[in-house]
């Protein structure tokens, strides 16, 4: 380093040349680092700080203090006599006497280096947020916040915050070439620091916007972004390596679903969250909990279904290592985590993703493929390469940042679909006349292998409404690639077979039945979702006809057969305890149900009861989960007898171990029922949701029964029953029940 041993020369070399200054001052230079800072003039060195609203300027070398030169806007220069960059620091002098000492963020290297530049460009940089965004770094020794954001439309960036005011005069950003990223280190500032991205456009417009790879955002109604660092310690070890062993389809998994914000709204944050919800879902027995969308989010209305922040945690609960801490504690008392993923859409709120950077930047540019009809929202571009990495990777930080288990992804059809909620005239085609987005189809393949090969034991879920063929098959060899799908089909046809009058049953048996023709043609989860207890669809016991008694029974036997027929289960707050109310997110479920003084409690406690009953048999009896996704693990026994709103299967396991199934959604009690069981000997009723516990009448009697030689359903061997009126019974052979 060259010391300074002499005063500086005023020369006017030390200022840029004036078009240089004009653009710097009006925000329109795509690289203020070749004006700032120290740069070779002739033979000596000028170096140039922007400081706006400053008095005065020192510039701090091992030689002295050395006054630059300044004007009213706010750019003070000096010309060194000394070849090469000093080492220097700022003396900043501002009205009223306030004095600051800084480092020039001007002089360092861009954070960025080539080979993320070239991962961003070929759309492979599996861990995007750890280069974009904002982050603590320490750079050639100088503390502070780097700062990236891709634009490539801009004509300018600049930084803004609660640091600069919100002017963005001193904090212009470099464009680093064709990558189309932005780039601006800033010392001193730390964890914590507000700040949005002011971008000017082609068209000269400015707009402040929120960085896409934010870890952290304000709370809502606020929008800007947070400078956010982790200091989590994790203690989960035990079960990441657990959650690998078994393949998901072989495995039991039994979800509830819950609304984060409201589940319960007398808990406001993630860490009393995580003190209660362990023990609860433990206590009924879930293997795993899924969150509607903990993503930031401007309209709580939405449910966190369209997103403004995909890397940031809502902050309606916490920071996002509060979030980390109820996933941790979660995954210690060994319940996995699914995460609700709204990769098809986001809002057209000015401060987000819209029009970022003054066209159509993640959105299509094809208003036909952009809007999206049904909600308001804007479609991403699937086919834009750094569009596409921002998912993929995000997909990838939720599992690798936050530990979850799981990605639960939404609205798949109408990402698969160009014509998706469009009538004639209002899509474009693709390139061969069709209507299928092959973009989507090919981000959603990449999606689900990079998340697989990176992630292992995290499960992927398609909530998909369609007959798509493979939605479940691997990626390479057609498929979309995701592990489990939403099975919609049984979802709708069995609700509407449970919601007629049980003497109108034996018209629509064929709903209750039908989902067995295509069981196997994708790997499913069975949803019981928030979506089907909201929008005057009401409760699932407001489903059901009849009186209170029946509708309770009715409830309790349709969960029986939930559990029983091959898929996983999923069932949403409120009704693991027939809550009669639709879901309210502003209210949550009705705990008060439950209270002692309520005069129904004790029905309400016993259809609780019962949920916890059928997770922990589920969980002990392979018979029910490990051979979901073959017909060799199902049986029926008879699915033909409409007349008496009966019917009955048996499910295996890999060993052969059977349980079987027999559902009367009839009111009537049916004595002498005779049902064909594969196996002679004992038998014991291992659930009966008719059982007093419940709130049942208790009217099938003996748990224990004996299969005589009497051929019946196509077996050698059956026994005579009573069926409770509107039940499930599950039937074990005694030796292999537990008992």
């Amino acid at each position: 380093m060259t010391v300074l041993q002499t005063a500086p020369i005023p020369l006017p070399e030390a200022r840029p040349a004036p078009d240089d200054t004009a653009r710097l001052l009006s925000g329109r230079h795509h690289d203020p680092h070749a004006v700032l800072g120290a740069h070779p003039v002739g033979d000596g060195t000028a170096v140039r700080v922007l400081r706006p609203g400053a008095v005065g300027v020192d510039l701090l070398t091992a030689g002295g203090a050395v006054p630059l030169t300044g004007g009213p806007d706010g750019l003070f220069t000096v010309l060194l006599p000394a070849v090469g960059p000093p080492g220097y620091r700022l003396r900043v002098r501002y009205p009223g006497g306030v004095e600051t000492v800084q480092e020039d963020g001007y002089r360092v290297a861009p954070t960025l280096g080539e080979l993320d530049l070239h991962l961003i460009a070929e759309g492979r940089h599996e861990q995007l947020w750890r280069v974009l965004g904002s982050h603590l770094r320490e750079v050639e020794g100088i503390a502070g916040v780097s700062f990236a954001v891709w634009a490539p439309n801009a004509a300018g960036v600049r930084l803004v915050g609660d640091f600069n005011h919100w002017d963005g005069t001193g904090h212009p950003m470099r464009s680093l070439g064709s990558s189309g990223i932005w780039e601006l280190f800033v010392p001193a500032l730390q964890a914590g620091t507000v700040y949005k991205y002011e971008i000017r456009s082609r068209h000269g417009d400015v707009r402040q916007k929120a960085d896409p790879l934010a870890r952290a955002a304000q709370c809502p109604p606020d929008t800007a972004s947070l400078v956010t660092a982790s200091t989590h310690t994790w203690n989960d070890r035990d079960w990441m390596e657990r959650r690998t062993r078994a393949p998901h389809h072989r495995a039991p998994m039994s979800v509830y679903e819950l609304h984060l914000a409201s589940w319960r709204p007398d808990l406001t944050t993630y860490r009393q969250i995580a003190d209660v919800l362990p023990g609860y879902l433990t206590a009924l027995g879930f293997t795993h909990v899924e969150f509607m969308p903990v993503m930031e989010h401007p309209f709580g209305g939405s449910w966190g279904y369209q997103v403004s922040g995909f890397y940031a945690p809502t902050a309606r609960l916490g920071t996002p290592d509060d979030f980390r801490h109820l996933v941790d504690t979660l995954h210690q008392a060994g319940i996995g985590v699914i995460v609700d993923w709204v990769p098809a859409h986001f809002p057209k709120d000015d401060f987000a993703l819209a029009r970022f950077d003054g066209e159509p930047l993640y959105e299509p540019a094809d208003p036909l493929r952009a809007e999206h009809p049904d909600w308001g929202t804007l479609e991403f571009d699937y086919g834009r390469t750094e569009v596409r990495n921002f998912l993929v990777a995000n997909a990838v930080y939720w599992c690798e940042e936050f530990h979850v288990d799981g990605l639960r992804v939404d609205a798949v059809a109408s990402m698969l679909y160009l014509d998706y909620s469009r009538g004639p005239g209002a899509w474009t085609p693709n390139g061969h006349g069709g209507n299928q987005n092959w973009d989507a189809v090919r981000f959603l393949q990449e999606m689900n292998a990079t998340v697989h090969r990176r992630c292992p034991g995290v499960v992927t879920i398609a909530e998909e409404s369609t007959a798509w063929d493979g939605v479940t098959r691997p990626a390479d060899s057609g498929g979309l690639g995701f592990d489990l799908k939403w099975n919609m089909g049984w979802m709708h046809d069995s609700l509407r077979y449970l919601s007629k009058e049980p003497v109108h049953r034996k018209y629509h048996h064929n709903d209750i039945t039908f989902s067995m023709v295509y069981a196997y043609s994708e790997n499913y989860v069975l949803p019981i979702s928030h979506d089907e207890v909201v929008h005057g669809k009401q409760s699932l016991v407001s489903k059901m006809p009849g009186d209170w008694w029946q509708q309770r029974a009715n409830h309790r036997a349709y969960l029986g057969f939930m559990w029983a027929h091959p898929g996983k289960q999923l069932l949403f707050m409120g009704q693991e305890f027939a809550q009669g109310a639709e879901w309210d997110h502003e209210q949550g479920p009705q705990w008060w149900l439950l209270d002692e003084g309520w005069p129904a409690a004790a029905d309400h406690r016993g259809v609780q009861q019962l949920v916890g009953d059928l997770n922990a048999v589920y969980r002990t009896t392979p018979a029910l989960w490990e051979q979901d996704t073959t017909p060799d693990g199902f049986r029926w026994l008879d699915a033909s007898d409409a007349d008496a709103n009966v019917l009955s299967f048996v499910r295996y396991a890999a060993d052969g171990t059977p349980l079987v199934a027999i559902c009367n959604f009839s009111p009537v009690v049916r004595h002498g029922h005779r049902v064909g069981l594969p196996g002679a000997g004992g038998w014991r009723t291992v659930l009966d949701t008719d059982a007093p516990r419940y709130g049942g009448a208790g009217a099938a009697g003996t748990a224990l029964h004996t299969a005589g030689p009497s051929p019946w359903h196509g077996l050698t061997h059956s026994t005579e029953l009573t069926l409770p009126p509107l039940a499930t019974l599950w039937l074990q052979p005694k030796e292999h029940d537990g008992a």
